[in-house]
């Protein structure tokens, strides 16, 4: 196959806004929460938006050597890529290692990494604990709703990066829109939801046991990463780059994402705006004409 533009399937989340429909992504919903761009799950696979292949889901017409032979290596395709926008706080959760996972859920856990693309005034994300706690004191905080009190509150501006290892408690809080690069799983464990609602009238599920046992609880750490490098981990290597007229290429060893968050112009022999995103398969390049600021993803 050639390069594509995807098109995302969309979710709409209770704690979702509108800034992406702002964007021109579609949705029947009043809000879209998560944009899954690049996507090769079954709980939201990416549709393919341009070329012969329009309309098909990009899992489907990918092959092993489109996708690259490091990527191929892989039980399953290995990253997710998502736009995200908090009108509220999503839940405070937590996902267990693949180690865990495996052994008491029969699938992979998930590390993720978010990259900031607006933030209303002192908005900001909940990662880690502020400082060292237990097990008996977080279950004793969700008890009596005071759980945020141990959670450490990041304010944040466009252009920073957090990365969020299996094990780490998190929230994005609302009024933040971001990218969010992860390992492809679906596997959350909710430990604090608010009190919320859910569609049906009923209250979200919580896995508070289960997460207890996988929390690190120690102060977050975060990892230091070297620009344009954004994030790093077997399941994706992600940077960002403001870019005029180049050559976009790839190897065998691996396909590569590209999703833009400025400018205009052409990539290959399709236009690209702020939003959109593109798979360039392994062992080829496209000739990008026009400037922008662009978030590039591939597995090394």
């Amino acid at each position: 196959m050639k390069l594509v533009k995807t098109r995302p399937a969309t979710k709409d989340y209770i704690w979702g806004g509108t800034k992406l429909k702002n964007w021109g992504k579609q949705s029947n919903s009043t809000n879209i929460a998560e944009c899954w761009e690049l996507s090769f799950n079954q709980s939201g696979p990416t549709i393919i938006d341009s070329g012969i292949d329009s309309e098909k889901p990009l899992m489907d017409v990918a092959t092993k050597e489109d996708i690259g032979t490091i990527p191929a290596s892989f039980e399953f395709f290995p990253v997710l890529i998502k736009f995200i926008d908090s009108a509220s706080n999503l839940s405070v959760q937590v996902h267990p290692s693949d180690d865990y996972a495996l052994k008491n859920e029969g699938q992979y856990g998930k590390t993720e990494m978010w990259y900031i693309i607006s933030a209303d005034p002192h908005c900001g994300l909940y990662v880690g604990f502020k400082k060292k706690t237990s097990s008996e004191e977080v279950r004793s905080k969700i008890k009596d709703g005071s759980i945020m009190d141990l959670l450490n509150f990041v304010e944040v501006k466009p252009g920073e990066c957090y990365f969020i290892k299996s094990g780490t408690v998190h929230a994005i809080g609302g009024g933040v829109t971001l990218i969010e690069i992860q390992q492809n799983s679906t596997l959350t464990y909710r430990l604090y939801d608010y009190n919320r609602l859910g569609k049906d009238g009923k209250p979200r599920e919580l896995h508070v046991e289960k997460a207890l046992k996988v929390l690190d609880y120690e102060p977050y750490n975060p990892p230091k990463f070297k620009k344009p490098l954004i994030g790093e981990c077997k399941y994706f290597s992600s940077s960002v780059y403001d870019v005029k007229d180049t050559t976009i290429k790839t190897d065998k060893a691996s396909f590569k994402s590209l999703s833009f968050l400025g400018g205009k112009g052409t990539f290959g022999d399709l236009p690209y705006k702020n939003g959109d995103t593109f798979f360039l398969p392994a062992n080829q390049e496209a000739k990008l004409s026009g400037t922008g600021k662009v978030v590039i993803t591939e597995v090394k």
